[in-house]
């Protein structure tokens, strides 16, 4: 296991490495600099803060010196925000996503995978069919559809949550609904599939067999098997969650990752861009490296060599 994590962990240096060289190229492959919407700007003007941030060094020595800085933690200084450099927005937005996106990862798993074990569990009776149409309208909704509604029925409307804004408890409810629900549908169905494959095992039949309780037959031997495609899919979904909803946080006017990535978008503010990319490129990578981890727990079978 120790190699094979070694060797996982080399793997993400190389991928991140692709990574920061393919959001660098596009960045400068794409017309237009950070400057260029300006209003009015003189030449000289425009000509100084290219000097100033290095726009006019070679491409090849503004790479370099871009591949350093990524592995030395300093990405830069923000094009837009004057006085502040990218890992600095990063250390301000990541713990907002990390904490809307954990609420809502809680959500998706104490929901999800409880409903799609009940529902596998029932196949054929009421409870399964309530599940599935649950399921299917979660499935069916768009994040964005979701989010208008919980802001205009249960805010504007009925006054129940807060419209806008990250600071206590009721402000974690519209948000994190409408980010767990299509994910949280997902992992039902998922969890679902997967059990009732698993129940059809022989080794399940044996189980059975042998007079072992229900029980232990479900939740020992049946759900760790039924469990690794939920894993699968939980691991990069994790890395989604904790690293800013675009959709979610601007409905809700969250001061999180897609709300400055989205703003550096627009402002083609190019090291917030390509900082922000490595970030999700890097947990991402992290959370999938857990994935694998997580497979040898719930199944002993599975060795790595």
């Amino acid at each position: 296991m120790f190699k094979f994590v070694v060797k996982r962990i080399i793997s993400i240096i190389v991928t991140l490495l692709i990574v920061c060289s393919l959001t660098f190229f596009m960045m400068k492959i794409i017309p237009g600099g950070p400057f260029t919407g300006e209003r009015n700007l003189p030449e000289q003007v425009l000509e100084a803060l290219n000097e100033k941030y290095h726009l006019n060094d070679p491409i090849l020595k503004q790479y370099v010196d871009y591949m350093v800085g990524v592995f030395t933690f300093d990405m830069g200084p923000s094009f837009k925000k004057v006085g502040i450099n990218v890992e600095d927005i990063i250390a301000e937005a990541f713990p907002v996503s990390a904490r809307l996106g954990g609420v809502a990862l809680l959500i998706i798993l104490i929901v999800g995978v409880p409903l799609g074990i009940l529902s596998a569990l029932k196949q054929g009776k009421y409870q399964d069919y309530i599940i599935t149409v649950l399921a299917t309208l979660g499935i069916a909704v768009p994040t964005f559809v979701m989010g208008s509604l919980m802001l205009y029925i249960f805010g504007a409307k009925l006054g129940w949550i807060p419209t806008y804004g990250f600071d206590t408890w009721k402000h974690y409810i519209g948000p994190c609904v409408s980010l767990s629900t299509f994910s949280m549908a997902f992992v039902m169905r998922l969890t679902r599939s997967s059990m009732l494959e698993v129940m059809g095992q022989d080794y399940i039949r044996t189980a059975k067999a042998k007079g072992l309780p229900r029980r232990k037959v479900i939740f020992k031997h049946a759900l760790k098997n039924a469990l690794i495609p939920v894993v699968t899919y939980v691991g990069p979904m994790t890395a989604g969650l904790m690293s800013g909803s675009f959709v979610t946080e601007k409905i809700f006017a969250i001061p999180g990752m897609g709300k400055f990535y989205v703003e550096a978008i627009n402002n083609r503010d190019y090291t917030v861009i390509m900082g922000t990319t490595f970030f999700y490129a890097a947990i991402a990578a992290t959370m999938i490296l857990a994935v694998d981890i997580v497979y040898a727990i719930l199944d002993p079978r599975i060795k790595y060599q």
